[in-house]
């Protein structure tokens, strides 16, 4: 009988934790599109060689009274054909779709948000004064 409570209470447990895992890194939490010209793209790492990357949005935001900063949207991505589209569009415009998970995962990146797919890509035209 002792053995019995003790499997049940161990397949218990595991479930929760399974499911607390999951929740804490696989959940998506929400998912968008940013827009914006894309500053750097680099693939880095130790361990694990992610891909990662920076979208400069329009605009300027002001999260303290008196610092006026640019709009940026970190991101990583994991998939290697975004990737590579990606890396051959530095100083374009984009319009970028995204997933954005609770916490990261080092084979997922250092960002919470993760691109999965371009959805425009324009390059960008300078004036001349």
């Amino acid at each position: 009988m002792n053995k019995r409570i003790i499997s049940i209470i161990a397949v218990v447990f595991l479930l929760v934790f399974i499911g607390v895992f999951y929740y804490r890194y696989y959940f998506v939490f929400g998912d968008g599109t940013k827009a914006g010209t894309m500053n750097y793209f680099v693939h880095k790492g130790y361990l694990f060689k992610t891909y990662e990357g920076r979208l400069i949005q329009t605009g300027i935001r002001t999260p303290a009274q008196g610092n006026i900063q640019s709009n940026e949207f970190m991101f990583s991505v994991t998939d290697e054909k975004v990737a590579q589209k990606l890396n051959s569009s530095a100083g374009a415009y984009l319009e970028l779709h995204y997933k954005e998970y609770l916490h990261t995962l080092p084979w997922r990146g250092v960002s919470n948000f993760v691109v999965d797919s371009v959805i425009s890509i324009k390059p960008v035209v300078t004036t001349q004064p």
